[in-house]
């Protein structure tokens, strides 16, 4: 693996991608130097003096990626201590910059072109052929196939998010054997509960806490990651959100899109949103936020935490 950029420029608001092309360039320098020191940085962590301090030459020769995220949200005097970095970088720093495009920030983006950064696009998938196009993308770097049809009813079944498409490749490719066709995708996804979690979303969006809170304990005893369900129960609630209250003349096509979900499934997302309304949709948002949160380490335990988020959501649809 070649050592990275001095400059690498990584534009676009798609987060899993932003993620990975930062990882890589991290990568790409663990394989010169392992001891390489990574520093991530956010702009609200970013002073004057920390710039200076991680983007000067080091006296001992060491070297370190700097990552700036969100580089279009700096201070006028960062962005402009920034610009001047570029025009001499240290040779010792890989500097790393994110920036979601367009106009706040361009003349950072301009002056990091200008300095020959390497840029790396990061568009997310935005029309049907584009996120299959993807998935087959994801089976093919695991080094394994998926056909078409196969493809399609993977994106079908999980909707538009990139993260979850991927979660869902991941755990796909990890629980087969062989090449995916679309018999495997439709068994995977319909008959088993540990597959996506969103038998658990559906159970639990529709008042059924019993049903729900079995389905919680078998996907959860079969080793189906908490980060999964809780994504489920993000989605579900969010299909409510659209559906419960859709904005008066807009189309199925443009419900299905803004719920992010397949435009076929907006039907039954009207179904579950009967005896919702916006003060049980606005709690049951806030239960998914709070988990999540949980279940990425700030609480000790994660499957208690998504009980609980299963009965909250669930007692939420009744609140009037």
């Amino acid at each position: 693996m070649p050592a990275p950029a001095l400059i690498t420029l990584i534009v676009g608001d798609e987060e899993l991608l932003v993620d990975r092309a930062v990882a890589a360039v991290v990568a790409s320098a663990r394989e010169v130097d392992p001891e390489v020191d990574v520093h991530d940085l956010v702009p609200a962590q970013v002073g004057l003096s920390t710039l200076v301090e991680v983007t000067s030459p080091s006296l001992f020769g060491d070297r370190r990626v700097v990552v700036l995220r969100s580089s279009q949200d700096l201070t006028k005097d960062l962005a402009a201590t920034v610009v001047d970095y570029l025009s001499s970088p240290a040779d010792d720093v890989n500097l790393v910059l994110t920036h979601v495009g367009g106009a706040k920030g361009k003349a950072l983006l301009q002056a990091a072109t200008k300095a020959g950064a390497h840029r790396v696009d990061c568009k997310g998938p935005t029309k049907g052929p584009e996120r299959v196009a993807f998935v087959k993308g994801e089976f093919s770097a695991a080094g394994r196939q998926i056909t078409g049809d196969a493809a399609q009813a993977l994106v079908d079944a999980v909707g538009t998010e990139l993260r979850e498409i991927a979660a869902a490749c991941t755990q796909l490719i990890a629980d087969t054997e062989g090449r995916v066709d679309a018999t495997a995708v439709a068994r995977y996804h319909s008959g088993k509960a540990e597959a996506s979690g969103f038998t658990v979303a559906d159970r639990t969006v529709e008042g059924r806490l019993p049903e729900a809170l079995e389905q919680l304990r078998w996907s959860l005893a079969v080793g189906t990651a908490p980060v999964l369900i809780n994504s489920a129960l993000a989605g579900a609630v969010r299909g409510i959100a659209v559906a419960a209250q859709p904005p008066r003349g807009m189309s199925e096509a443009d419900l299905a899109k803004r719920a992010k979900v397949p435009p076929w499934k907006m039907r039954g997302l009207r179904q579950q949103a009967r005896g919702w309304n916006v003060r049980g949709v606005t709690r049951a948002m806030a239960v998914v936020a709070e988990t999540d949160a949980l279940i990425k380490g700030g609480g000790r335990d994660p499957e208690y935490a998504l009980e609980r988020a299963v009965i909250e959501i669930a007692r939420a649809r009744g609140i009037r």
